[in-house]
This record gives C-alpha cells, structure tokens and sequence, in this order.
C-alpha cells in the first residue's frame, strides 16, 4: 500500500508538470518544482523528455540544485550539468554536504572541479580529498567526515555547553563519537543520555561500545546489511589504524539499497540503473546492440543444436511445433532460481558453503513441478498429435530441461561470482543458452531415437 501511494504520488507530480509546460504555464511549473523536495523533483527530472526536462531545470530553485543534481542518475546528471554556466555550478557545489560533494565532483570538468577544491577552506579541502581518495562503493567513499567526537575524561556538562556552542548538529546525529588521544574510536554516547544525566557525569561512565566501527574499505553493500541487521540511524568509519575519520547516515544507505535494487533488475536486460530513459535515440541503440550482440551469439549457438536434428524435423513436423514448450518452460524455470540465488548473493545468503544444499533443494522442485508439467504437456501433446510416442517424447524433454534449468540457476551465478563477473548482469544469458541447447538437444535427441527408429 504504502509504495502504492508513492507510485500515485510519483504520478500525478508529473502529470501537473507535464501538464503546465505543454501550456506554457512557466510560472505554474516554478511553484509546482519548488514545491517538492529535491529527491522528489529529481524524479520528476527524470520523467520528462529532453526538452521539457531543459525547461524545468531552468525554473528549479538555485539553491536546490546541487542536491537535486546528487539525486539524479548519473546519465540524467550529465545532460543536467551541460545545461549550467561555470557561476551555476559552483553556487551548487556550495550547498552540498563533502560526502554528497564527493559524488558530484566526479562528473564535473576538471577545470572546474580544481577550482572548488581551491575555493574551499583549507580544513574543509583536506576532508574532502580524504573522502576521494577511497575506492568507489566502499564505506570510506559514503561516509561524511563532519563528524562530532568527545573524549572520555570531560563531564556532560562540558559536551552540552560545547554543542550549544557549536549551534547546529550534523543531519541524522544520533550518536556522539568517543575517541582517545589519538583520535582512536573508543565507543558512542547518545543525545538522549547527554540529555537526561547529571551534568557532573563524566562521558565515559556513559560509554556505549556495543556498535563495532565500520571500516573504510568496507563495501557499500556490506555496509547496508549492517545498517539492516542492526537498524542503525548513523555508524563510525574508522581507517586501518581504527582512527575515527567519518560516519556514515541512514540516508546515504537508502540510496544504496535503492542503486542496488534497480542494478539487480536493470542488469537482468544489459542495462544500467544510471541509464536515462529520454537519452538521444543513437547512444540508447548503441548501449543495447551490444547486448543484442551478445544474445545473438547464443541464438546462434541453439540453432546450430537445431540444425542437426533438421531430417527428424522434416519428418516430423510436430517436433517443430512443440519446441517453444520445451525452451520456454526451461527458461522460466531457470530463471525463477537464478533470481533466488541472485538475490541471495546479493544479501550475503548464499555462498559455496550452503550451495549443495541449495543444490539439492532446487533441483527436487525441479523434479516436482517437472513431473507434475511433463504429464499435464503430454496429455496436450496426446490429445493434439493422438500419438503416445510423441507425448513420452516432451514429457522426457520437459523433465531434463527442469532439472538442467535448476542445475544451472544455482550454479551459474555462483560461478560468475567466483570470476568476479556480475551475476545479475550476465547470468540471464548464460543460463538462456544453457536451458536452450539442452532442451532443444533432449527433445530432438529423444524424437530422432524414439519416433525414427
């Protein structure tokens, strides 16, 4: 229900932009944008062509541009940063937070990117390069470094008159940090005990060590199963010497777990979660002729198994008329347990160590839904073609493309895992070819061997 009604919401904030600038109501469009939050103008960025999506970028509030530039794609980004003037751009680095600037950075010119980092204060510059020298989507390339630490030897009155200096907190500040004198992290103390002990307590009577750091090298994925495991709203990052040097929100983890589900689902095609939906149609064809590439090599490699069964085919034509059944219910099938597994990978539930028994589970489904299917195609093929040789043919066809179609679901991403190639990416090809050939090999083989002999 509740993504029901983000979905509706989605809709119709589109739909009464959409509607004002096809009738011109500029005016209309400006309250409409600025009437939503960055996150949400974003999508609606994204929804619109090329054109439409020009002109609403020229009416968003200037002050919101750097956010809603962190939100979008980074395809959408790109076309979006073309469109500013050195002035514009700069403006909306100025706005940004050093992990969210971090991201930006990267699809900005090089000229003008030297140029933010000289405009900086020295302090704010050094955090930021310490942020970017980080490997993409690791925790140290996530994390904020404005983070507040207190040590253990000062009482709570000290902490709440130093925050009341400072004035503001970090977003998401749940947590203060604690750290010795070497600026190791020691443990945290919430707001919430800040708050409500006596002022003469000192912090490390206060000390919560439960929550382990994270490391900075730490993937991005890694570091969301944390944050669901534990419902963390903010956790340290520490570097190998377990030096405090950031934190990172439950913020920056949602765009995580978003990226990764739609990498999950768009990589199932050849695509990327960063592609744009309005991008010109040249470079949209390019991106997905490879993939066509690709696919049809496989093609290719089935037809050929085709090929040699070509005199059965011509002597019996209902083999010819069968063989979608065959290849289509080994995809499905195959595809229902690669996406399992996928998905297991993806949360850490599935490894080598469990593959046997996943293996074995698979594969008994398999022969379930195998014999069940098998006997319910062989009495359509029965009823159809009224010969008893030609329904034992697709049932036994059916039943071997089953449990190759599990066989393979289960091993071929954790293979590509192994190799270190995407899963998600190239698993639905390799897994098509696979329940292709050997269905198409088992029904022809078993025609040539039962209905010519």
């Amino acid at each position: 229900m509740a993504e029901d009604a983000r979905y509706d919401k989605s809709v119709r904030q589109l739909k009464l932009v959409a509607s004002a600038l096809q009738s011109g109501r500029l005016a209309a469009v400006r309250r409409l944008l600025n009437s939503l939050t960055p996150g949400e103008i974003a999508r609606v960025l994204e929804s619109l062509s090329l054109d439409q999506r020009r002109i609403a970028w020229g009416l968003v509030d200037p002050d919101d541009d750097g956010e809603v530039l962190v939100h979008v794609a980074d395809e959408v980004r790109t076309s979006l940063i073309e469109d500013m003037d050195r002035e514009e751009l700069l403006a909306a680095t100025g706005t940004l937070e050093l992990d969210d600037l971090a991201d930006l950075l990267e699809d900005l010119p090089a000229q003008l990117t030297e140029e933010v980092l000289r405009g900086m204060e020295r302090e704010d510059r050094e955090r930021l390069e310490r942020v970017l020298s980080w490997p993409e989507q690791t925790a140290g390339r996530l994390m904020n470094p404005d983070v507040i630490t207190v040590r253990a030897d000062v009482s709570v009155d000290v902490v709440l008159r130093y925050l009341r200096m400072r004035g503001e907190l970090p977003d998401h500040t749940d947590h203060l940090y604690i750290v010795n004198r070497r600026g190791q992290y020691v443990g945290r103390v919430s707001l919430t005990q800040l708050i409500t002990q006596p002022p003469e307590r000192l912090i490390a009577e206060l000390i919560d060590d439960s929550q382990p750091a994270i490391r900075a090298a730490t993937t991005a994925a890694e570091v969301a199963h944390e944050f669901e495991n534990h419902r963390y709203v903010s956790a340290p990052v520490v570097d190998d010497g377990n030096i405090l040097i950031g934190r990172i929100t439950v913020d920056d983890v949602l765009d995580v777990v978003r990226n990764e589900a739609e990498h999950s689902m768009m990589s199932m095609a050849g695509l990327s979660e960063e592609d744009d939906m309005f991008a010109p149609i040249a470079s949209a064809s390019r991106k997905r002729a490879v993939w066509l590439g690709i696919n049809l090599m496989t093609a290719l490699l089935a037809a050929w198994v085709i090929g040699q069964f070509e005199a059965t085919l011509e002597q019996v034509v209902a083999l010819a008329v069968l063989m979608p059944v065959v290849a289509s219910m080994g995809g499905i099938a195959g595809t229902q347990t690669l996406t399992l597994i996928v998905r297991g990978l993806a949360l850490g539930q599935v490894s080598w160590d469990n593959a046997r028994l996943l293996l074995k589970r698979e594969l008994l489904i398999g022969g379930v839904n195998g014999l069940i299917w098998a006997a319910v195609i062989a009495a359509i093929a029965w009823a159809w073609f009224g010969d008893w040789r030609i329904a034992a043919v697709i049932a036994a066809a059916i039943m071997i493309n089953l449990m190759a179609a599990a066989f393979s679901g289960v091993l071929i991403p954790l293979t590509l895992k192994r190799f270190s190639i995407d899963p998600a990416l190239a698993g639905g090809v390799v897994l098509t070819t696979v329940t292709d050939v050997c269905g198409f090999f088992a029904f022809l083989g078993l025609g040539t061997l039962i209905l010519l002999r």
